[in-house]
Formats: structure tokens, C-alpha cells, sequence
């Protein structure tokens, strides 16, 4: 038993150099047989280096730390330790963030000339991770697209592009109350005039985001003029609401999913009981009625006075109760 158990042993591990052989109906063929792989250099058996370094494969050590909610790929990115881009997109664009926005758009070095015509075109999406839709994805296609058409014929170098990772990128979004992508914004005057447009308003096909920017159409959209708009009263609301969603957030994604998780499921078993106890008053109620049906039963063992007291009676009235009965 233990031969024949080593004997499936070593056929498994040493079937690759085992042939088939010839099958009935099959056809005859001088081909020759492959050539052994052989060592350059080195002792026999011996793994060449390159191979040797490409045997942990990277994707599986990502693979095992998003199992437990660290992405790696992105981090080795944004540290420079990896080749590999951290988004998908375009790199001519550039990627506007929390962090840089002041000083790509807000701090600009312009001629006063410059700065009255400068606007920004820029893509809110959601195309590079696994929750954006297909819809970012088509439009990204178009602005990418259309940005290159507009390079090569050269007719609006007033005209800059960006794009806003918009799961990443929480200050901005919350401080100009863009909820949801994709979604153009158009900038001007150094941020202070903000105009949104829907894709599908433009109904987008070949050549729309291009006419749209061409024919100067953009600046017929209403701009933001609500009291929450930059400049507004209440602009500071929604300024101190996006730093206290922006400390959530750099908090939240350094901890691992597995915990958010549990936690997310504590606080909502919390929430859920908290919502469902009764009443303070249907509280008493109940506690009141049980208390009176513990009194009116009367324990076997017990003395009179102490049955008495349960049943909330004197021993003077009791007495009085006995004379009445006997008269």
C-alpha cells in the first residue's frame, strides 16, 4: 500500500515529463520532441535568478493583504516604490487632490490677463476602483478623448484639464456639494466660480464635450450662486463639514475593513436597540403591574402580619373586618 501510495506521489510530482503516448485513431507525425531547457550557467538544477526573483509573484502578496483590508499596490504606488501606476488614467492629466489643489489651481501664477480668461475643465469620476460604473468609465473615454483633439488643434490654450479621484478626495467634494459621479465642473477665477454639468446633459457621443467647449456653451450654464457657494455666508459650513469628513476619512483608511466591519456592526446593533425600547412610561407601567402581582401572592410559611402587610392591610383592620362578620 505505501508503494503504490509513493509510486502516485512521484508520478504527480514528475508528470510533465511524461507524454501521453499515442492514442488509436490518432495520426502519425515526425515532429520532433522539445528541447530540455537547460542552464546557461551555474551547476544543473540550478533556478536562474530572474526566475528566482519572479517566483513570489506581486500579486499574490496583494492579493493576501486585501484580505485583510490593506491595499498594498497603492501604497507601494503613492511611496514611489512601485512602477506601477496607482490609477488608470491619463498621466498627461493631472490629478487633482486635497492636497495640491491650492497650488495647481488656487495659486497659479497668472498675468492678470491670464487669470481672467484661465478655466478649468475637470472630470469627477469613480473609474478607478471597483465600485465605479461603467457610466465613469465612458465618460473618462470621452474626456480623454476630447482632451487630445484639443492638443492637437491647438485652438484653446486658455483651457486647463484636471480630474478628481472622487472616492479619494473628501474636502473638495464636500466643500463644493458634489454628491455623487461623474460629474464636470467648470472653474473659474481661481476656484470662485464653479459651474456643474451633468454627462448625460450633454448626451454624450463623439464630439459633444468638444463642441460643448468650443462653442463657448459652458458659460451659458448658471454658475453656484447659492449661500453655500464659495463666497457665500454659509460657506463655512460646508468648509468645517468637509475637514471633519476629511479627519474621518484619513482615519478610517489606515484601518483595516475586518475591523471596520465588527465595529460597523456594534454601533449598528446599538442604533437598532436604542430605536426599539419602549416608553419611559410603558417602562413604569409594567414595572408597577409586577410589582402588585408579586404582592398579591401570598407565600405558604408565612406569618399572618407578614401576610397582612403583603395583602396592604393592618392588623387593627383585620380585626374590625373579624367583629363585622361575627355580627
Amino acid at each position: 500500500m505505501i508503494f503504490w501510495l509513493l509510486l502516485g506521489l512521484f508520478s504527480f510530482a514528475n508528470g510533465q515529463y511524461f507524454s501521453e503516448g499515442w492514442k488509436p485513431g490518432q495520426a502519425f507525425t515526425n515532429e520532433p520532441l522539445a528541447p530540455v531547457p537547460t542552464v546557461a550557467s551555474g551547476h544543473v538544477g540550478e533556478e536562474p535568478q530572474s526566475q528566482q526573483g519572479s517566483s513570489l509573484d506581486s500579486s499574490s502578496i496583494s492579493s493576501i493583504f486585501a484580505k485583510i483590508g490593506v491595499n498594498i499596490t497603492s501604497i507601494a504606488s503613492a511611496a514611489g516604490l512601485s512602477s506601477k501606476a496607482a490609477y488608470p488614467w491619463d498621466p498627461r492629466i493631472p490629478l487633482i487632490t486635497d492636497v495640491n489643489y491650492d497650488n495647481i489651481v488656487v495659486n497659479e501664477e497668472l498675468t492678470p490677463e491670464e487669470e481672467g480668461n484661465r478655466t478649468w475643465l475637470i472630470v469627477v469620476s469613480t473609474s478607478a476602483t471597483n465600485q465605479g460604473g461603467g457610466m465613469s468609465q465612458f465618460v473618462d473615454k470621452i474626456f480623454d478623448e476630447t482632451y487630445n483633439e484639443t492638443l492637437i488643434a491647438e485652438d484653446m490654450p486658455n483651457l486647463r484639464w484636471g480630474r478628481i479621484d472622487y472616492l479619494n478626495v473628501t474636502y473638495l467634494t464636500t466643500k463644493w456639494g458634489v454628491w455623487q459621479a461623474p460629474t464636470f465642473i467648470i472653474l473659474q477665477n481661481r476656484g470662485q466660480t464653479l459651474r456643474f454639468v451633468k454627462p448625460h446633459w450633454l448626451r454624450l457621443r463623439e464630439g459633444a464635450l468638444r463642441e460643448f467647449l468650443t462653442d463657448g456653451t459652458y458659460n451659458e450654464v448658471p454658475p453656484w450662486d447659492s449661500s453655500f457657494a464659495p463666497g457665500g455666508s454659509n460657506e463655512y459650513l460646508l468648509h468645517y463639514l468637509g475637514l471633519v469628513l476629511t479627519t474621518i476619512y484619513n482615519i478610517t483608511i489606515k484601518v483595516p475593513r475586518w475591523i471596520l466591519y465588527i465595529l460597523s456592526g456594534s454601533v449598528a446593533s446599538f442604533i437598532i436597540q436604542l430605536l426599539h425600547r419602549p416608553p419611559k412610561k410603558e417602562q413604569l407601567k409594567t414595572q408597577a403591574s409586577a410589582t402588585q402581582k408579586a404582592e398579591a401572592v401570598h407565600i405558604p410559611g408565612t406569618s399572618a402580619p407578614a401576610a397582612a402587610a403583603a395583602s396592604g392591610s393592618t392588623p387593627t383592620q383585620s380585626k374590625a373586618k373579624q367583629r363585622k362578620s361575627k355580627k
